[in-house]
């Protein structure tokens, strides 16, 4: 899936939408990133007051650190990998389990410029949202672009998915 490169204003005003729906609904939102560092935290807290639904976030690129702190199951990244539909099903799961939020975003994906496959090539995201109560689902996406575009559009579709499950 091509999008268009997000600009800062832009991912700002997806933030600003979760920011009032979460408000709206009395919802605190985490987030577990890989491939995006932080940048999806770092987009919904840049905005004032997000003390009042944002929860935490966790960065995780190694298998320990998502073994540790979002309880993904070693056996799930010895047999699928870290960028995987499973592994963001259980980053995603086990975000919302560890902490008190209502909504959980997790994304893993391979940025670039190295570290792509044939079977993953640079570009190849996952990301999984699960709010609380219910199931955790997640979507393959494949962004163009070099390490910049696609942690851009990664954290853009990361936010878009969780408007639509706010508002769901």
């Amino acid at each position: 899936m091509t999008l268009s490169v997000p600009t800062d204003a832009e991912l700002k005003e997806l933030a600003e939408q979760i920011a009032a729906s979460a408000l709206r609904q009395r919802l605190m939102l985490v987030t577990a990133e890989s491939c995006t560092g932080g940048w999806i935290a770092k987009t919904l807290t840049d905005l004032p007051g997000s003390s009042a639904w944002f929860d935490a976030g966790v960065v995780t690129y190694s298998y320990e650190a998502k073994e540790a702190l979002l309880g993904v199951n070693p056996r799930t990244l010895e047999r699928t990998g870290a960028v995987s539909e499973e592994t963001a099903l259980e980053m995603v799961s086990g975000a919302l389990a560890r902490f008190g939020a209502g909504m959980a975003v997790a994304v893993t994906g391979i940025a670039g410029p190295s570290g792509g496959t044939a079977d993953k090539p640079v570009g190849t995201v996952w990301i999984g949202w699960k709010r609380r109560g219910g199931y955790a689902h997640a979507q393959l996406f494949h962004f163009d672009g070099d390490r910049e575009a696609v942690r851009r559009q990664t954290v853009a579709a990361a936010l878009k998915g969780v408007i639509k499950a706010l508002t769901d």
